[in-house]
């Protein structure tokens, strides 16, 4: 453990906070544990951010001072003139990973980023790792804050987005994982080019000792060592195969699985802990798609209802066209984010039978999908309202004269969440409910996980 003094002046405070929520109250409450005085601005705080503030004796921020140090939530762009201007003063802009890898250097981490896919993964090597006696804490873009169980952990496993991925200089995880890289965030980072590059400073940081796992066709320069992961096999990185990939859970990408079992192993032999390929097996078996990943959220007979209302990048929604069972009913809609729908033509086709359009922009992408569709009509409805509409006319397309439903009423839909829910969790939430409901309202008895 690296001393508050070695990271923060004696002198109070000479830190801020930039910006509070999720990421910023998991700072507030590291330092307080620390025992680190500092300042905070966010434009916006809710309640709950000014309570925290109060609570551990923080100050709002004066602006036109100047700070030795910055921590700045992933929400707020690299070049705010804000951070510009307090970066002109001296300040260092870092965020809530670096933070974490200067606090406690000592901390095995396993670092997983990508395009798609990176939230999943990371819990699945965080189960994966506690099926073999460890005590791994997941936490980061994903809940917890990460900085909320590095004191936890034996292992921490950090989802990180390109947003934090843009802060780090010396977070150097022993494991670094990238799922996969495709186009996102194009009105943050300006650039394809910018974007994969802060993706890539998961391993700006390694050396020779670590590990980085990136996909078959991925390739970039690093000092750590490199191993690749298959989907099609399940397997160690000696060739053992530890699974079937047909064998997986429901809802559990074998990409993910094959990346995650990597890393698992990687982060094993780190510790010196012996690699059981029949743990590690039992531990594929064992996993469960993350909420509102892929995951089916009610069923009636042959009729499925999958949430993955965080699909909102190509790559995630081919993979969730790719993953569901045909005849499939897809939800479409929400913000347009210029998507590329190439590859989801291609994806759909022979699979997708009809799209149900709902939201701001859902016409004009089931339009560009060029597919059979239907209209839930944007603005004269509530949100619940919305996706309960676009369940029946889903689930009724999908049932045949004589009553009988088969299929996959998919949510994977392209667009953000901002026109009508508060997030893709609340959107994923108000689908669920109205699966649910509209299973509960058949003559059959209904069928829900649970």
């Amino acid at each position: 453990m690296t001393p508050p003094s070695d990271i923060f002046p004696a002198a109070a405070p000479q830190t801020l906070i930039y910006g509070l929520g999720r990421s910023g109250r998991g700072v507030l409450r590291f330092l307080a544990r620390e025992g680190v005085t500092a300042d905070w601005f966010d434009a916006r705080p809710s309640a709950e951010d000014l309570d925290l503030a109060a609570q551990f004796g923080f100050s709002p921020a004066d602006l036109e001072r100047s700070y030795r140090t910055v921590i700045a939530a992933p929400g707020v762009p690299i070049d705010h003139p804000d951070l510009l201007q307090l970066g002109q003063r001296g300040a260092e802009i870092i965020g809530e990973a670096e933070l974490a890898a200067r606090a406690r250097p000592t901390l095995p981490m396993v670092g997983v980023t990508g395009t798609a896919g990176k939230g999943s993964t990371t819990v699945l090597i965080a189960a994966l790792l506690r099926a073999c006696g460890v005590n791994a804490l997941e936490g980061g873009n994903i809940d917890p804050p990460l900085l909320d169980i590095i004191d936890e952990a034996e292992v921490a496993v950090v989802e990180l987005s390109s947003f934090q991925l843009e802060r780090v200089t010396k977070f150097a995880p022993a494991v670094a994982v990238i799922t996969n890289l495709a186009v996102d965030h194009l009105d943050r980072h300006g650039s394809v080019e910018a974007y994969h590059a802060a993706k890539r400073n998961i391993t700006r940081a390694q050396d020779e000792s670590d590990l980085l796992i990136l996909p078959l066709d991925l390739s970039m320069p690093t000092r750590a060592q490199v191993q690749h992961f298959d989907p099609a096999v399940l397997a160690l990185s000696g060739g053992e195969v530890v699974l079937r990939a047909s064998d997986l859970p429901e809802g559990v990408h074998p990409a993910n699985a094959a990346a995650a079992l990597l890393a698992a192993e990687g982060m094993l032999n780190r510790l010196g802990r012996p690699v059981d390929p029949a743990r590690l097996g039992a531990g594929l078996l064992a996993a469960r798609p993350v909420q509102g990943r892929f995951e089916t959220v009610a069923r009636l007979n042959k009729l499925r209802f999958v949430n993955d209302s965080i699909a909102t990048r190509t790559v995630a929604v081919e993979a969730a066209l790719q993953q569901a069972a045909a005849p499939i009913a897809w939800l479409v809609g929400g913000r347009d984010k210029g998507a590329d729908l190439g590859p989801l033509r291609r994806a759909a086709e022979g699979k997708v039978k009809q799209v149900i359009a709902f939201g701001q922009d859902g016409e004009a992408l089931a339009h560009q999908l060029g597919l059979p569709y239907q209209v839930v009509a944007f603005g004269e409805l509530s949100g619940e309202a919305t996706l309960r509409e676009a369940v029946r006319l889903a689930a009724e397309f999908l049932t045949d004269e004589e009553g009988e439903a088969s299929g996959t009423v998919l949510l994977a839909p392209i667009g953000t969440s901002f026109d009508l829910y508060r997030d893709y969790t609340e959107r994923g939430d108000v689908f669920t409910a109205a699966a649910r409901a509209w299973v509960s309202a058949q003559a059959a008895p209904a069928e829900v996980p649970v």
